[in-house]
């Protein structure tokens, strides 16, 4: 046998793989689920028609107004119908004939309901006679990049990446120390650090075939573009998953209960979730709060990716969120090294 196979490194991320790699919910959770997770996103922010949006109208004359505009439905009902059929989520808006006026009711808080608003007055008011001052002209373009499910597939990455890491690392290490086998290697001449660092290096074996296997789904069934150099793109997933791993060896490090482990893992985990712009971006929320998402692993992560995968990023232009990931990377490790218990 040669030298780096009789290390104790090379042995512990050896069995640290195949360990993972004989577990069913391990195989699920890796690489089933986010597959499972794009193909169902994909399908429900497919790119589709422009909706016809149901509304109500007092008047036939009302009612055959809306009806020129092809993006509106139309029906005859009174006030109270009317009434009734927006609060049961039938129609979007209801128009009421006022005099010679027109009179709106609609929820403004509801995006349909808004638009419904703008159709509904551009066909009254051409029915009254109205003309454009201006004439316009439209040049619909759906690009590749600009889908939803573009948007979506680097924060399930993203997420991915964290999940595993933190949970295959800090799951493991925890059933290690309830079956007292953490207690038969205080007494190997193993140092510590092997035994963590044995962790992180067998992230990099599972993580091509995650990242492989995700990516390679999104490019050849939804299309999903690929405008940076791949090997960009391969360096933030390295660095992603050794990250998320440093911090599940942090989390794991005193734990002594798969209780105990899994409370502080979601608690870890769960505002990243929410706050990091997995699923819709994160400038959606007050601006108090950027810079603590900004802050955020995971946060710098998906931006990465985004920039690399929609927008072409270079490496020279992810600097910031890519040191933010290395911080996170270096400071939990070297706590998970000073506070790590064997018992």
């Amino acid at each position: 046998m040669s030298s780096l196979e009789l290390s104790s490194l090379y042995q512990l991320t050896i069995t640290r793989l195949k360990l993972t790699l004989r577990e069913p919910e391990a195989i699920f959770w890796i690489f089933v689920f986010p597959i499972v997770l794009a193909v169902g996103l994909g399908i429900a922010f497919r790119n589709r028609p422009p909706e016809v949006l149901p509304v109500g109208a007092t008047t036939p004359q009302l009612v055959q107004a809306l009806a020129a505009d092809s993006g509106l439905k139309a029906n005859e009902m009174d006030e109270a119908a009317g009434l009734h059929a927006m609060a049961t989520g039938q129609i979007v808006l209801l128009a009421i004939q006022a005099g010679d006026g027109v009179t709106y009711r609609y929820d403004e808080t509801n995006p349909d309901a808004r638009t419904a608003r703008l159709l509904a007055d551009r066909a009254i008011q051409r029915a009254a006679g109205r003309h454009d001052a201006v004439t316009a002209q439209n040049q619909l373009v759906r690009e590749i990049g600009s889908r939803y499910i573009d948007f979506v597939v680097p924060g399930l990455l993203g997420m991915n990446l964290m999940g595993s890491a933190m949970w295959g690392l800090g799951f493991s290490i925890v059933d290690a120390r309830q079956k007292r086998l953490l207690k038969r290697m205080v007494a190997s001449p193993m140092p510590r650090w092997q035994y963590l660092t044995g962790y992180l290096l067998s992230r990099l074996g599972l993580l091509v075939i995650e990242v492989v296997v995700l990516l390679g789904f999104a490019w050849l069934v939804f299309g999903v573009p690929f405008r940076g150099p791949l090997w960009q793109l391969g360096l933030v997933c390295v660095i992603t998953s050794f990250t998320f791993s440093a911090l599940g060896l942090l989390v794991a490090s005193r734990a002594k209960t798969m209780e105990a482990v899994s409370g502080l893992m979601n608690l870890v985990m769960f505002p990243m979730w929410i706050l990091s712009g997995v699923f819709f971006s994160a400038a959606r929320f007050p601006a108090v709060v950027q810079p603590f998402i900004k802050a955020l692993p995971l946060t710098a992560a998906i931006d990465a990716m985004r920039g690399n995968m929609l927008q072409g990023t270079q490496l020279g232009q992810m600097m910031a969120p890519i040191a933010i990931m290395l911080a996170w990377l270096v400071l939990p490790f070297a706590v998970a090294l000073r506070i790590f218990r064997w018992r």
